[in-house]
């Protein structure tokens, strides 16, 4: 392993770091102790004191145990956007000793079925907008749900823009097996013994592969605490800062960096459950924000406002991110609008959040990082392993703390995701990447077959297998496009069944696909074909399909 980017390294971050063996759930106590009147979450001018939300959270855990049977190690579902209930019913989970299983909220029906089949779990803490999409679900595996509405926590009248789904007043659902989240925190019941250690499952972030079916990554209370404490650390946050939070909390970049990590510091977060470039200008400006974890989307649609330079944005000293390249022009916006250097980050699911961050005091643009404490990455050509020299490209692959146990109930994928390496287990990233002569990493492709669509990770397989659900597709081979403003996007190539040629246009196949899958998720561009090229074996060559594509934009 090259130690080159030790050079580098930030000032007063320790290179090998030790962090506390407790569960996650300590963290929520040690703060509500300390800090017990000072705000953790800011939502549209209500606050929520750390005691408030400890209490909180213990009751819905007691709610859980004693009403839903849940019990150390059971999986429940959290499908909620970014909300004060998001939060109070991850760390509810975590104090009943469960597993927090959470999902992206643009999940369908269809999708959720296999999330509920594969985790095991039969309870699910759901928000009332999305609640029409678990519904079917109930007596299909899930036994209990809890639906909670935004609205409950809107406490205090404010001037700032809430998203009509935030606003909606509590809908009366009595189906079968739904107990209303304010019912169930009005039942103050409270929960037993704090029993999970660090070593037990903490969160099972779903992630996918050449597969087609999302997998469980099995996350510790350790592999967590690592991340969090680390990230901390590498930017040196005191109990003083105040962050916006606006990325997706079921995302690991989000849970990390926007609510876990704040929890340990004692950080207040401001928090917005869908981006809104005006008010979050507003907020910065209102709450002294210092710190902002984003995607390069977000910076872009912010520095784009015509009104940004009429808010007084000069506490906002760290804005930090990953998910996407940040391109280079709107990097140099940034720091000369605003003096500050966008510091990116890479990690994965598989790693609850960074592997690689930038030196603060030292970012390069387009840039990966290089490893924090701890770990070990290296690039090493993906047909023999042997690390290769700066400039040349190879797989990305890490060793550390923070990498997850493996695959839930999947054996073939753990044994195909990592690789020992001079006695030291590392985990195949399937990213190609290069480094440089300081030790920067930089990603050139990716190995494993995904599309990066706006920052959300598509997995082309899952979508072929969703798109043969449809009467009139033969064949379908989804690759990426170039879009202008989503980087990427999904494109299917299809072939139809003789009776349908000439009958089915493109567009009835997008409105099809969107009524069938996630938003981000479906084909925006559809294209018919007779054939699809193939392999010796069968194989549809995908890999020619999506070079095709690319030179096409790139040549047109």
């Amino acid at each position: 392993m090259s130690d080159r980017h030790f050079a580098h390294w930030p000032k007063n971050v320790p290179r090998e770091l030790a962090v506390p063996e407790t569960n996650l759930f300590y963290n929520a106590e040690v703060s509500a102790t300390r800090y017990p009147k000072k705000p953790y979450i800011v939502y549209y001018d209500t606050s929520i004191s750390f005691a408030q939300f400890k209490d909180e959270a213990e009751r819905m855990a007691g709610f859980l145990e004693k009403e839903h049977g849940v019990k150390k190690g059971d999986r429940v579902l959290l499908f909620m956007q970014n909300s004060p209930q998001f939060v109070i019913g991850y760390y509810a989970i975590l104090r009943a000793n469960a597993v927090v299983v959470p999902v992206n909220p643009m999940n369908l029906t269809n999708e959720l079925r296999h999330y509920v089949s594969d985790s095991g779990a039969t309870t699910a803490l759901v928000s009332q907008e999305l609640y029409p999409q678990v519904k079917p679900l109930i007596g299909q595996g899930l036994r209990h749900v809890v639906v909670a509405a935004y609205s409950d926590y809107l406490r205090e009248k404010t001037e700032l823009r809430i998203p009509e789904f935030v606003a909606a007043p509590r809908a009366p659902i009595s189906d079968a097996g739904v107990t209303l989240w304010s019912d169930a925190m009005a039942r103050r019941i409270e929960p037993g013994a704090l029993t999970a250690g660090p070593d037990d499952l903490c969160v099972m972030p779903y992630t996918s592969g050449t597969t087609g079916h999302p997998k469980g990554c099995m996350h510790t209370h350790r592999t967590v605490m690592f991340t969090l404490v680390t990230g901390n650390i590498w930017f040196g946050i005191d109990p003083g800062a105040v962050s916006l939070a606006v990325l997706p909390f079921f995302h690991v970049t989000g849970m990390q960096g926007s609510m876990n990590g704040p929890i340990y510091a004692a950080n207040t977060v401001v928090l917005l459950p869908r981006w809104d470039r005006e008010v979050a200008a507003q907020l910065i400006q209102r709450y002294k924000i210092s710190a902002w974890t984003c995607i390069p989307t977000m910076v872009v649609d912010f520095l784009s406002n015509p009104k940004v330079g009429e808010y007084d944005l000069s506490s906002l000293s760290r804005v930090s991110g990953g998910g996407a390249a940040m391109p280079e022009a709107v990097a140099q916006r940034l720091q000369d609008q605003f003096n500050i250097r966008f510091v990116e980050g890479y990690g994965l699911s598989e790693t609850i959040a960074p592997t690689h961050i930038n030196p603060p005091d030292r970012p390069k643009k387009q840039c990966l990082g290089i490893p924090i404490c701890n770990t070990e990455a290296r690039v090493v050509d993906p047909a023999t392993f042997k690390e290769l020299p700066p400039g040349e490209v190879g797989e990305i692959v890490v060793h550390g703390p923070q990498v997850f146990l493996g695959y839930w109930n999947n054996p073939r994928a753990n044994a195909e995701a990592f690789v020992e390496l001079d006695g030291k287990k590392f985990f195949r990233t399937g990213d190609l990447g290069r480094t440089d002569e300081d030790g920067y990493f930089f990603m050139v492709d990716r190995l494993k077959r995904m599309i990066n669509a706006a920052g959300f990770k598509v997995w082309p397989a899952e979508v072929e297998n969703m798109m043969y659900q449809h009467p009139e597709i033969q064949e379908a081979c989804i690759i990426a496009a170039r879009d202008a403003h989503r980087g990427e996007t999904v494109k299917a190539l299809v072939v139809l069944k003789p009776q349908a040629r000439g009958k089915v246009r493109e567009q009835d196949i997008i409105d099809w696909a969107s009524r069938q899958m996630a938003a981000y998720k479906y084909p925006r561009i559809v294209e018919f074909v007779d054939t699809l090229p193939k392999s010796a074996t069968g194989k549809v060559q995908w890999r020619a399909l999506q070079e095709r594509e690319m030179s096409r934009t790139t040549n047109p």
